[in-house]
């Protein structure tokens, strides 16, 4: 499963790649991660003898201790009956190369999960709270358990993971236990998940040595597909199973999904028609308020917009190249007659090329995303990423109201979809902003109260303290231009 997509979170970029045709799902190292808002700040404003004489860069507080999210407050399904059997259908029957799948295959018995490796100390903590959530939003019979669990989560470092595949953060593989099972397995037929008729046995790999955020993310995406669905779909706009990224723990949708994946009514080896008979009245007792809300049947997304998206934010394309690959994907875009978030996805990826070459053309392509963003609940938190972009820009231009007013609203989505990450960010954005209107007492209070969630966002020290410069770098009164 991909990585995340739209706005400056995380540490070390990840890189889009194109999944293996066997059947490994994994998390992408993608454009999502760590996509650099790059603003260019006017010449700095004149300003009175206090401020002239302060360092650019203050130096760094100390950081406070790690925060960590309290009870989930995220959005119970909000979808159509008649889009989400055919959603149900399309990610339980193909894989993400499109080959089909002939048979719905899920674990058959009590899960347990059992945890091997090198664990960062959050790990566990952070699995138990996501197997607390499967038992009680998804209704799924799963918990930790020892040497005969049927899913084993070994953590294991970053270097070994990209040995083996080069540009995954994480994966997933079925009839194996281990890293030692999988290498003698992984060019046999064993790993193939079109072969399975039943899930016993999954392994859910995941790094070690990164921040505790990206950790919890690939526990939620993987252990997400180790038991339901094994496709992603970019016209779902509130699911971990999709490509884009956007979301990386576990939505109301996705819950929603798995409880209908493991619905008593259903089992392994039915055939997509047999499960499309039983679908009705299964929806109609898990999502009653399905029943009567009109489709939005959204179309497909063409394999042309997929491509240009991944080669427009992807690694190795030249920056011609990269332009050239946003122009087609705002093309097909509008070839479709896309209003959807696909649209808005579009005209960000088009903001993200044009920044390096012309900052204002970006600007208006960020806002004519958020425009489409905003026109519907279910992509709340793509605006919230938008929003740190439009903010960057505000205040590299000297707008500390203008970025205040586009923070503000954003800060409590970050917060309910646990992204610590974009959280730490608006919130630093925010004190940038804070401080060069005047409130700078108010502003250092904002910065501190953001780095206990910047050390679960970014991790290391020294990643949380690259952070706050860049950040800083943006505020005219501190330097002029900079990235995040």
């Amino acid at each position: 499963m991909a990585a995340h997509p739209l706005a400056p979170v995380r540490g070390p970029a990840r890189r889009p790649v194109r999944r293996r045709r066997g059947a490994t799902p994994l998390r992408r190292l993608t454009f999502a991660a760590a996509l650099t808002i790059t603003a260019c700040a006017p010449a700095a404003p004149e300003i009175g003898p206090e401020i002239a004489t302060r360092a650019a860069l203050e130096d760094a507080p100390a950081l406070p201790a790690i925060k960590s999210f309290a009870a989930p407050r995220l959005a119970p399904a909000d979808v159509s009956n008649a889009d989400l059997d055919r959603d149900v259908l399309d990610l339980g029957f193909t894989l993400e190369s499109g080959r089909n799948l002939p048979v719905l295959t899920r674990f058959e018995a009590p899960i347990r999960v059992r945890v091997l490796g090198a664990t960062p100390p959050t790990l566990r903590s952070d699995l138990d709270r996501l197997l607390h959530r499967l038992r009680t939003e998804a209704g799924i019979d799963i918990a930790r358990g020892g040497a005969e669990a049927q899913i084993t989560v070994q953590a294991v470092p970053r270097s070994e993971i990209r040995r083996h595949l080069p540009q995954a953060a994480c994966f997933v593989v079925p009839n194996v236990g281990s890293l030692s099972d999988y290498l003698a397995a992984r060019r046999s037929a064993l790993l193939s998940w079109s072969k399975l008729a039943v899930r016993r046995r999954v392994a859910v790999f995941v790094p070690s040595d990164t921040s505790p955020q990206e950790v919890r993310d690939c526990l939620h995406e993987e252990l997400a597909q180790a038991l339901g669905p094994l496709n992603d779909l970019y016209r779902l706009p509130d699911s971990v199973f999709n490509d884009d990224n956007v979301h990386t723990v576990l939505t109301g949708y996705d819950m929603l999904m798995l409880r209908i994946f493991y619905d008593p009514a259903l089992a392994s080896g039915m055939t997509r028609q047999e499960v499309a008979a039983r679908l009705p009245d299964i929806l109609a007792r898990l999502n009653p308020a399905g029943e009567g809300r009109p489709a939005e049947n959204l179309g497909r997304t063409p394999r042309a917009w997929i491509e240009a998206i991944q080669t427009a934010l992807g690694p190795g394309a030249p920056e011609e190249a990269r332009y050239g690959a946003a122009r087609r994907a705002l093309q097909v875009a509008s070839a479709m007659g896309w209003q959807d978030h696909r649209r808005g996805f579009s005209h960000y990826a088009m903001g993200r090329i044009l920044q390096t070459r012309d900052p204002d053309a970006a600007y208006a392509e960020f806002r004519a995303a958020d425009r489409i963003f905003a026109r519907s609940p279910r992509t709340a938190l793509h605006r919230a990423y938008v929003a740190s972009q439009l903010a960057a820009h505000d205040l590299a231009r000297g707008r500390a109201e203008a970025a205040l007013a586009r923070i503000r609203p954003h800060l409590d989505i970050a917060a309910r979809h646990e992204n610590a990450a974009l959280l730490s960010t608006l919130m630093l954005l925010r004190a940038e902003a804070l401080e060069l209107s005047g409130q700078v007492s108010e502003g250092r209070s904002v910065r501190l109260d953001s780095l206990g969630w910047a050390r679960y966002g970014f991790g290391a020290d020294w990643a949380v303290r690259a952070k706050l410069r860049e950040i800083a770098t943006l505020n005219p009164l501190k330097g002029g231009p900079g990235r995040l």
